[in-house]
């Protein structure tokens, strides 16, 4: 039983000690500011197991990492919401010991990539004698929001095709929910059955009810009783997925259009300075002749009231020129005013947009923080129509709805008036993705008074609470749609995988659970080499969905084919099963 590190005071720090420590069977430390706030209860609850120490520090400092025993540990997470005290703590826990894995989370993913090819560059370094692919994974950086705003997104805009993309590999499962017309339709595996039944149509979105990974015996049970999440198709190349396809109506440009800059009364007025300037210029070269040119310069000079006096010329020249004067006095102020409003236009731009008058079928987006910045960049990219609540000005999501001209209500959701504000009534979906359960819930069943049958997603923590939340509000409200989602426990298995030394290729949301999916070496394996495909095959635990071979993955696999030692097999897996395969 190797030593790990955990680092952070949020959910992510809590889920992360727990599935190292119940899942894996790790000893994990936890540094953390305090065991009485925040978070701190819950970890210290983890301590009763034996398998789960505390060590209380203000911050990650030297001192901190040597209590905790990082100059012996296999491995470090550091999960706090700052960036740059991550990028710290990772630089000094390399410096107490080169070789520990480091797993850092990080919102920036720019500097995310710096620092990953940083740390593995000073690892190689290291060991000049092993090659790239002998080197363990000295860091990798993750981001919890990326990893969440798929499934919320998904969840918001009732999506039921979800899309694994990575390293050139293609997964995609789609969720076929009681009732649906592709229910039966033909697909390659049954990757879990869902917890809606002929009873509860809508699910019960509780962690009980889901069934991952289930064999052919409960398939068969469960035909026209539950729904189903199958998988579709595993393949190589680009492909782009269904969420954005649904989502793509119209494609909205950054920046700031120029119709908002130079407003129409602008173009008025140009249009109309324009006109008499071309009336005088022909008048006045039919009056005083000579050259076209000389007579439009004469005839601006004096609509400018600039010209010299027509003293000693002829009476229709004086009176031309008189004209053009009083025209010129008339159109000048009117060109002042427009070019005021001009500049409050240029003034106003980089204001907060508030939301058109005539919007409907919206998104309603509640909290900008690292989780709502990263689903309203991708609701942004495909082209979904958002209004954003958020009560601090100086969220972290206010400057990317400025940007993109995407309209912001600043208030709390919780007040009255606010959720008006956003059109609420005439949305299609709210989105509570704020870091606290009750500010979710408040807004949820405000929203819920404002329209019954709104579809809503809220963040939630306690898997215990959510289901209890959702029974009562499925019977409060039958015929609306409510889901909740942990980012925790979307992001913590990620995170527990890639401290073991592995990655997983990416994630599925199931209701509140989380499926994975990792390519495993079957050399080593005594659960997989020299054992068929049918016998490899653990309910509820994995499931061997296809050998990952260049070029193509052979995904058909024949239940009596034996997996041999070079052979590296893509797994579909829960967190236990993947756990146990690991240990």
């Amino acid at each position: 039983m190797s030593h790990m590190v955990v680092c952070g005071d949020d959910a992510l720090a809590h889920r992360l000690a727990d599935e190292l420590s119940r899942l894996y069977g790790e000893r994990v430390t936890v540094v953390l500011p305090s065991a009485r706030r925040s978070h701190g209860p819950p970890v210290n609850e983890l301590r009763q197991g034996g398998r789960v120490a505390v060590v209380e520090a203000a911050e990650p400092d030297e001192r901190a990492l040597r209590d905790a025993g990082v100059g012996d540990a296999v491995a470090l997470a550091l999960t706090y919401e700052d960036d740059q005290v991550n990028i710290h703590a990772a630089l000094r826990a390399r410096r107490i010991n080169p070789d520990i894995r480091l797993v850092v989370r990080m919102y920036n993913r720019k500097l995310g990539r710096h620092l990953e090819e940083l740390l593995e560059r000073a690892a190689a370094a290291r060991s000049p004698h092993l090659r790239a692919d002998e080197l363990d994974a000295s860091a990798t950086v993750l981001s919890d929001a990326d990893t969440a705003a798929p499934a919320l997104v998904g969840a918001a805009l009732g999506g039921s095709e979800n899309v694994v993309h990575r390293e050139g590999l293609l997964l995609r499962a789609d969720e076929r929910p009681l009732g649906s017309p592709e229910l039966d339709a033909p697909a390659l595996c049954t990757l879990a059955l869902l917890s809606d039944s002929a009873a509860h149509p809508e699910g019960e979105d509780t962690v009980d009810g889901v069934r991952l990974l289930p064999d052919d015996d409960a398939v068969r049970e469960a035909d026209g009783v539950h729904g189903r999440v199958v998988l579709e198709a595993v393949s190589r190349g680009p492909e782009v997925p269904a969420l954005a396809r649904r989502g793509r109506r119209r494609r909205r440009r950054g920046g700031i259009a120029l119709r908002e800059l130079l407003p129409s009364q602008l173009w008025f007025a140009l249009a109309g300075l324009l006109a008499l300037q071309g009336a005088f210029a022909v008048v006045d070269w039919w009056v005083i002749g000579g050259p076209f040119p000389h007579a439009g310069y004469l005839a601006l000079l004096d609509i400018l009231n600039i010209n010299e006096p027509a003293i000693g010329e002829s009476f229709s020249r004086q009176l031309l020129q008189v004209l053009s004067g009083i025209t010129g006095m008339a159109l000048l102020p009117v060109l002042f005013a427009v070019v005021l409003q001009t500049l409050g236009a240029f003034r106003t731009v980089s204001a907060l947009r508030l939301p058109p008058r005539g919007l409907s079928g919206h998104v309603v987006l509640v909290g900008l923080g690292r989780v709502g910045s990263r689903t309203l960049d991708l609701l942004s990219s495909l082209d979904i129509d958002v209004v954003c609540v958020e009560r601090d000005p100086g969220a972290r999501g206010v400057a990317l709805a400025r940007s993109r001209r995407i309209p912001v209500v600043i208030g709390d959701a919780t007040q009255e008036g606010v959720l008006e504000a956003a059109k609420i009534g005439r949305s299609r979906a709210l989105l509570a993705l704020t870091s606290d359960d009750g500010t979710n819930l408040e807004a949820v069943l405000y929203a819920r008074e404002a329209k019954p049958e709104l579809r809503v997603v809220m963040r939630l923590f306690d898997d215990n609470f959510a289901s209890t939340l959702y029974n009562t509000l499925r019977d409060s409200y039958p015929h609306a749609t409510t889901r909740s989602r942990s980012v925790s426990t979307l992001c913590a298995p990620a995170f527990a995988v890639a401290m073991m030394g592995r990655q997983i290729l990416g994630s599925i949301p199931v209701e509140r659970q989380v499926l994975l999916f990792a390519t495993v070496e079957v050399r080593g394996q005594g659960e997989l080499e020299g054992r068929s495909v049918r016998d490899a095959f653990r309910p509820g635990e994995w499931r061997p969905v296809a050998l990952d071979h260049e070029p193509e993955p052979v995904w058909d696999l024949d239940p009596d084919y034996v997996l041999k030692p070079d052979d590296r097999v893509l797994l579909a897996a829960t967190r236990h099963g993947l756990a146990r395969l690991l240990r």
